[in-house]
């Protein structure tokens, strides 16, 4: 008897309890409905928009052309080819001639000398020549230091561009789930109006809608980040506006032989180019080093005009006596030699000697670096393209159906919201993955055409549509 007493006791506990969660699950479910009927049943507007536009967008050729007109590291390097430059026609101008003027008379008397003399260094063993050719070695040195700026610059910003878009596709992405969403709210919101569907599972929709609100929220924050370093890296203020126009389509496309690669790498990498002219810079200054160390001469003319006499009295040519005085001009000449025999400038030759081994040792470790980069920047690419293709056709296209799939089940009745919202969620951690598998399969074309130094061994990245 006890027994039946307490089972019914425990029965009519469970109803209550489970009368007030239905209440106050329906009481939440309205208060939620109310604070965000504006926000659910119009549709937010789409915050792509702002960052993309696929018909007067810039492309990432038209950024790369931007950032090499407006870079300031890259400006500021073309200004010390412009120095290079000057110091050209500086070595190719002559030595200045000397002129040098003195004068000295007596203190007792009226005796004095005049006295002018130039000095014309005549730069022999070379010197002119040799000093020359170093200047234009250096102005070479500059030229290729620029060029390799520019080559990685481009790369930058092609990377900088694909990261961007990246981020602009997963906000559009996230858009488009909060409007998925919206839209499967609305209609789980009628069908608990209706009385066909718990106030719990409209509750569950609209806990899953905010969380996609703020998942959007970071990924416009990532991408206006994205948007900013671009901006940066081009030369471009934070405040001028900007929008891209591109995307991740035919990504996957033959490279030439690898072999081929290398090569077109060892003769066009501007790094490489750049360590042959340092070595060539080294060698010029071996020989101007040499040429200080040769023999030299200067040529000295002068003028010289000395008024002196003596303290006694003579015949002059009338016969009468006068003081003995008289004016002296000179004309001078002559020679001054350099002569290299305590010092040939030995140590300076040393020096430069060590400088250019280092350069030759640096020119054939680039060599040998530019190889390995090649190699790797292709296994990455090949890698990167195949996990790409892998997951587009057996992942995405499947992760996709199986939502679907689950999603008729759902309205069927055979599978629960829990079970959707699962799948849901998946696929969103897939597509996202997927949206990175593409910027690495960009990026690492991109390291293919920064390690090769030529761009014709990649097709165009993101381009529009018309």
């Amino acid at each position: 008897m006890n027994n039946k007493y307490f089972g019914r006791l425990i029965f009519v506990g469970l109803l209550l309890v489970g009368q007030i969660l239905s209440c106050a699950a329906q009481s939440g479910a309205q208060s939620l409905v109310a604070s965000n009927e504006n926000r659910i049943t119009v549709g937010d507007p789409s915050p792509v928009a702002k960052y993309s536009n696929p018909r007067t967008g810039m492309t990432a050729d038209q950024a790369v052309e931007y950032a090499l007109e407006h870079n300031g590291e890259l400006l500021a390097a073309r200004k010390e080819i412009d120095a290079a430059n000057a110091l050209v026609n500086q070595a190719a101008l002559r030595a200045n001639p000397t002129l040098e003027a003195s004068g000295s008379k007596t203190v007792t008397g009226p005796d004095n000398n005049l006295m002018i003399q130039g000095t014309l260094p005549l730069e022999l063993g070379g010197r002119r020549s040799a000093r020359i050719t170093v200047a234009e070695r250096e102005l070479e040195m500059r030229r290729q230091d620029v060029a390799n700026r520019e080559r990685l610059l481009a790369a930058e910003v092609r990377a900088k561009f694909g990261e961007a878009i990246a981020a602009i596709l997963k906000l559009g992405f996230d858009q488009e789930m909060i409007d998925t969403s919206q839209r499967g709210y609305n209609l789980v919101a009628a069908r608990v109006t209706a009385g066909g569907t718990p106030p719990l599972e409209q509750n569950m929709v609209l806990v899953e809608l905010n969380r996609f609100r703020s998942q959007r929220e970071a990924a416009e924050g990532k991408t206006q980040i994205a948007m900013l370093e671009l901006r940066n890296v081009m030369g471009m203020a934070a405040e001028e506006p900007l929008q891209l126009s591109g995307d991740f389509d035919n990504l996957v496309t033959p490279l030439p032989p690898l072999s081929d690669a290398t090569q077109t790498a060892l003769s066009e990498r501007s790094d490489l180019k750049l360590a042959k002219a340092t070595e060539s810079f080294a060698e010029a200054r071996i020989e101007q080093a040499r040429a200080e160390g040769r023999l030299d001469a200067s040529l000295t003319a002068g003028y010289q005009r000395m008024d002196s006499g003596f303290p006694l009295n003579g015949i002059n040519d009338a016969g009468q006596l006068s003081p003995i005085r008289s004016t002296f001009n000179y004309l001078t000449f002559g020679v001054s030699l350099n002569l290299p025999v305590r010092n040939k400038n030995e140590g300076a030759i040393e020096a430069t000697v060590a400088e250019a081994d280092a350069a030759k040792k640096r020119r054939e470790f680039t060599e040998l670096t530019i190889k390995r980069e090649v190699a790797a920047a292709y296994a990455q690419y090949n890698s990167a393209a195949r996990a790409a293709e892998i997951f587009r056709v057996g992942v995405k296209d499947q992760a996709n159906a199986n939502l679907e799939v689950v999603r008729r089940t759902y309205e069927l009745g055979s599978k629960t919201l829990i079970d959707y919202l699962g799948e849901q969620r998946r696929f969103i951690d897939l597509q996202n993955s997927y949206i990175d598998l593409l910027l690495d399969t960009y990026k690492a074309r991109v390291g293919v055409e920064r390690v090769t130094g030529s761009s014709v061994l990649t097709k165009p990245e993101a381009q529009s549509h018309e």
